[in-house]
């Protein structure tokens, strides 16, 4: 079986962002919090050492909510985004609530 994502609104999605100076551990709490209350989040991250950070975070999350019987699935992609008038490329995780194995 193949988990695909919600389609909520994207207005009712809410977005982390990840720097490469974020603490995953925060992150993850983040993460794990928006999970159980609204059973999908979105985590942004622009360059590879933000991206490596929210790659462990989105792991960290997942041992969190393990105790919740809840298990994540996680869909990346990328996103334009502008900062100081300037297009950056990031890479956009989409994480949701997966079926029990």
């Amino acid at each position: 079986m193949v988990a695909t994502p919600p389609r909520p609104e994207h207005n009712d999605v809410e977005l982390v962002r990840v720097s490469s100076g974020s603490k995953t551990t925060s992150v993850a709490g983040a993460i794990a919090g928006i999970i159980r209350e609204k059973g999908t989040v979105e985590v942004q991250a622009i360059g590879a050492s933000a991206v490596n950070q929210a790659v462990k975070s989105i792991a960290i999350a997942q041992k969190y909510v393990r105790e919740d019987h809840i298990t994540l699935a996680c869909i990346p992609s990328f996103t334009e985004v502008t900062i100081n008038d300037q297009q950056r490329t990031a890479i956009r995780f989409a994480i949701w609530t997966a079926p029990q194995r």
